[in-house]
């Protein structure tokens, strides 16, 4: 059997772009021009997509990050799906936006790309979308993913709070509500609103909540908690799955609209169709 063409690929096209002690970022037109050279000193931009496919080609070889091309996502996301398989091998990966770059042009990905997406470990070094990739390659060459980053994947931020110390906690699954937020939070979260979800939002008893509609599923067993929630005298609303990813609560608060939502939360002002940052508010301020 005969070599592929990456195997007789004996002169792969890399051009060192940055150095720092020791630390490099490189860039290359293909994710196919990934090789041994490239280990965890090396912070990658192939103008490749960071489908599955190209993300294995990284992999191997266990560069220190890793940011490319979007293919401005496509179907099933498959632009993307990379992201997550070098998360899973604890590799900091990032996308730049396909409108601000040539697919297989490596230069133009550093000089002029926009980060779109970002997985886990490359957001807790600090990537965020909208950064150019030149200032993220730096931060993924310059900062040390450490063990707790890479064990813990909890997010959690406070992002409105009242005098009385009531306030909005987004984080993305309620299983990570902490006993603090009890009667006290409205907890924007990511997770399904179905039985078990249910199950959760009884234990941790919050202010108030909303959560996600799952694509409401069969049944609209995606949404039943709601009911079980309402018979509690709990506030509750569901994000619409086809304005906001499951799992990604960050997203749901900014991006997401409310699909469903149970009498409580209708007395306080919420509404299918609304935002969520402001049915949030509105679940805030009201009271059961």
């Amino acid at each position: 059997m005969g070599e592929t063409l990456l195997e007789r690929e004996k002169d792969h096209p890399q051009e060192v772009v940055a150095e720092r002690d020791g630390r490099r970022i490189i860039i290359m037109d293909s994710a196919r021009w990934v090789d041994e050279r490239n280990t965890d000193r090396d912070v990658v931009l192939p103008a490749s997509y960071i489908g599955v496919l190209p993300a294995r080609m990284c992999a191997i070889h266990r560069p220190r990050g890793v940011i490319g091309h979007d293919a401005c996502v496509g179907k099933d996301g498959a632009g993307i799906a990379g992201l997550w398989y070098l998360e899973a091998l604890g590799i900091p990966a990032a996308t730049a936006d396909g409108m601000t770059v040539e697919m297989g042009n490596g230069r133009d990905l550093y000089d002029n790309g926009l980060i779109s997406h970002v997985n886990y470990h490359a957001e807790s070094l600090g990537v965020s979308v909208g950064m150019p990739v030149r200032e993220a390659a730096e931060l993924l060459r310059d900062k040390e993913l450490t063990d707790t980053a890479v064990g813990n994947k909890i997010r959690r931020e406070v992002v409105e709070e009242l005098e009385d110390g009531r306030r909005i906690v987004v984080t993305d699954s309620i299983v990570w509500a902490l006993p603090e937020d009890a009667g006290r939070s409205v907890m924007v979260t990511a997770g399904h609103t179905g039985r078990s979800g249910a199950k959760f939002l009884l234990e941790a008893d919050p202010w108030a909540f909303i959560c996600h509609d799952g694509g409401m599923s069969k049944n609209e067993s995606g949404i039943v908690g709601l009911r079980t929630a309402e018979d509690a005298g709990l506030a509750g609303a569901c994000i619409d799955g086809r304005t906001a990813p499951i799992g990604d609560a960050f997203r749901g608060y900014r991006e997401g609209s409310i699909s469903a939502c149970n009498g409580p939360a209708r007395d306080r002002g919420v509404t299918i169709g609304m935002p969520v940052a402001q049915a949030a508010h509105l679940l805030l301020v009201g009271g059961r």
